[in-house]
């Protein structure tokens, strides 16, 4: 659950920069933040899936 906090926060500020940034840049990040909350649900379904 940390680890969604913290991405969270950290797209809320990258949100607050995407002003700033060109397009092409907010893109690649929003798709890198993407993949890392898939990455981290999937592993945390799986690892609940376990315990049943």
């Amino acid at each position: 659950m940390l680890f969604l906090m913290a991405a969270f926060l950290l797209l809320g500020v990258l949100l607050g920069a995407v002003t700033h940034l060109p397009l092409p840049v907010t893109a690649i990040t929003a798709v890198v933040i993407l993949g890392w909350l898939t990455v981290y649900g999937v592993r945390h379904r799986r690892h609940a899936g376990d315990r049943r």
